[in-house]
């Protein structure tokens, strides 16, 4: 069973790779446990889009991640360690601190940015 004492300060350090992203994205939801960004509305798109998450679950803190999902392409130059870190399509699972997969991930969420904006997402 993994130490949920960090979590708090996991999901902060997480939620920093998306903070950045505001203004354009939006936050649909700020609490101690989920924050939740959607794209403004576009023509493609004109409620917006879901475009990321953390959220503090009950043996891991996830980090989903849209612009994965939508363009698969993103993945192809992961490093292993974050590969290892996937569920599913677009979410990422940690239970540590580990500052260069969370440097990666942001990397990573800043080409997904980048390549929501080229396909007029938002």
């Amino acid at each position: 069973m993994p130490n949920r004492d960090n979590f708090p300060a996991l999901f902060e350090r997480l939620k920093l790779n998306f903070q950045s992203l505001v203004p354009p994205l939006i936050v649909q939801n700020d609490t101690a446990e989920n924050y939740y960004l959607v794209t403004p509305g576009s023509s493609h798109y004109p409620k917006g889009m879901f475009f990321g998450a953390v959220q503090i679950k009950k043996n891991y803190v996830s980090y989903h991640l849209m612009p994965v999902y939508v363009c698969t392409d993103l993945l192809a130059d992961i490093s292993e360690p974050l590969k290892k870190r996937m569920q599913g399509k677009a979410c990422f699972n940690f239970t540590v601190m580990d500052e260069t997969l969370l440097d990666e991930l942001a990397r990573l969420t800043e080409a997904g940015l980048a390549r929501f904006r080229q396909k007029q997402f938002l």
